[in-house]
């Protein structure tokens, strides 16, 4: 089986070896290059063709978010970005979240957690189940301006189920947790989310859970 190959991004030195040491020690995963910047990132993301970029936001010249929007916005893009923040509510992760990240970790993630984050996102997924992501977006989600219209037509164009299980996936809910709660197939709901994303021009789970925000159709609850 073709191991999992990182790119890590991060101007602190100690974080970028960390973190290598890290995956290196787990079996799937390689680490095939440090970036020290976005400009950087996205240099070696061309050359070394990374399945997941470990990407931080706030970096000197190129900064986290424009590096995430370079690399997912070809529509032939493949690398999926998993941003690397200090605080759980840091202020820049919605819009990285907009920009085409898949997901975010917390720097001070577990070993376990660091593997888990990388293989989910490399599969195609997005990194949304953690509580801690399902806060995030909707305490900012609080502060968007009112759902922009246009947005809110194009959820028109989703069958009734489509809809329902959109709603979920904004709430953070795995394919196998809303199977559990519509009563079908977990295959069911890969179909649903397949023609969800297509329908809306979406790349992933991650927009399509901004895009349940921003259109309206989910609204932010209290904390």
């Amino acid at each position: 089986m073709t191991n999992i190959r990182v790119l890590i991004a991060d101007d602190q030195v100690m974080v970028r070896q960390g973190f290598t040491v890290l995956l290196d020690a787990e079996p799937g995963i390689e680490v095939v290059g440090q970036a020290v910047d976005g400009a950087d990132a996205v240099a070696q993301v061309a050359e070394v063709r990374p399945d997941v970029v470990l990407m931080d936001i706030r970096m000197p010249g190129l900064g986290g978010i424009e590096a995430t929007r370079r690399l997912t916005e070809p529509p032939d893009a493949r690398v999926r970005v998993l941003i690397l923040t200090t605080f759980d509510l840091d202020e820049y992760v919605y819009e990285a979240l907009r920009a085409g990240a898949a997901g975010f970790l917390l720097k001070d993630a577990s070993a376990a957690e660091l593997a888990h984050a990388v293989r989910v996102v490399a599969t195609g997924d997005a990194l949304l189940a953690p509580a801690v992501t399902r806060r995030l977006i909707t305490e900012f989600a609080r502060l968007t301006r009112t759902p922009r219209a246009p947005l809110r037509d194009r959820v028109g164009g989703l069958t009734e189920r489509e809809t329902e299980v959109l709603s979920l996936i904004a709430q953070g809910l795995s394919n196998a947790e809303i199977a559990e709660r519509l009563v079908v197939a977990e295959q069911t709901v890969k179909t649903h989310v397949g023609r969800i994303l297509t329908k809306l021009a979406l790349r992933d789970r991650t927009q399509a859970a901004v895009f349940a925000y921003e259109s309206g159709l989910v609204r932010p609850t209290a904390p």
